[in-house]
């Protein structure tokens, strides 16, 4: 202090207010000043002119008759070259901002639809920017901007809309599966065909093979044992094919009785049905 005067040093993005004689008088940018007490002057205060942000939480209802709470996110700071209207003008700046939110999103979001609110959200906060540039410029005031951050209907609206979308993809769901399963049944009967066919296939060679190496024995049986004719061979065969089935169902793991009768002239019984079998067969072919 030198005489009546004193130092003030005003902090870095603060705006000081020098009044005289309970006057405004000036801003004080940041950094020293003199003041001189002794005239009047002194300084009444500091604004920041930081960006600063405030909450505010609105509860409403839509058009459909759905509460919701609405929190929105207002950034503001203070503009330097009128930061004394900021200072003299509102005494609690925070209060007005909030209830100049609380009527224009009360008056905005009864018009819309729970719906339609999720969706146009961005133009409720444009509606509050506007509103609020209009009302807080007068007051030295600069809205920066504006955030719907968060829309949260009532609890019991959320379980609904919650169910709903349950039972939507459950639908879904159920399509999908009934079209899998549609195309598992379709690919498991293409299979099921083509197995029988394939089975079919082989059956049929190989009665084939059995059919040409029979024909082939008995060719070269009655070329090599002259005297004998080809109905000897014949039976030659049967008989042996005979016992060999025998012998296999004797030998079979499984623990199954069979009754079949058994003796020569039952040999001679089978080999007389295959033999008139084929000869249909031949003459159907012909």
């Amino acid at each position: 202090m030198g005489g009546c005067l004193f130092w003030v040093c005003v902090d870095q993005a603060t705006v000081g207010i020098i009044e005289k004689w309970g006057r405004f008088m000036k801003l004080a940018e940041p950094g020293l000043h003199f003041v001189n007490p002794c005239f009047g002057e002194w300084i009444a205060g500091t604004l920041s002119t930081r960006l600063q942000q405030l909450d505010v939480k609105v509860e409403t209802k839509t058009k459909d008759n759905v509460f919701v709470q609405v929190f929105c996110s207002i950034q503001y700071r203070v503009v330097k070259q009128n930061a004394d209207d900021a200072f003299y003008e509102l005494q609690n700046p925070q209060q007005q901002i909030q209830a100049y939110v609380f009527d224009v999103v009360r008056s905005h979001v009864p018009r819309m639809n729970l719906d339609d609110l999720f969706e146009q959200k961005g133009d409720v906060a444009q509606a509050v920017l506007e509103e609020l540039e209009k009302a807080m410029g007068a007051y030295g005031y600069n809205i920066e901007q504006i955030l719907v951050v968060d829309i949260i209907p009532d609890a019991s609206v959320r379980r609904a809309m919650n169910e709903i979308n349950a039972a939507q993809r459950l639908q879904l769901a159920s399509v999908f599966k009934g079209e899998a399963e549609k195309v598992l049944q379709v690919k498991k009967a293409e299979g099921d065909a083509e197995a029988k066919f394939l089975a079919g296939v082989g059956v049929a060679r190989q009665r084939q093979a059995i059919t040409d190496g029979l024909r082939e024995n008995v060719l070269e049986f009655s070329h090599k044992v002259p005297g004998t004719s080809t109905k000897d061979v014949m039976d030659l065969v049967m008989m042996t094919q005979y016992f060999d089935t025998i012998k296999d169902v004797g030998a079979s793991s499984k623990n199954t009785t069979v009754f079949i009768p058994h003796g020569p002239g039952h040999v001679r019984d089978i080999s007389e049905q295959i033999r008139n079998g084929l000869m249909e067969a031949s003459a159907g072919d012909v």
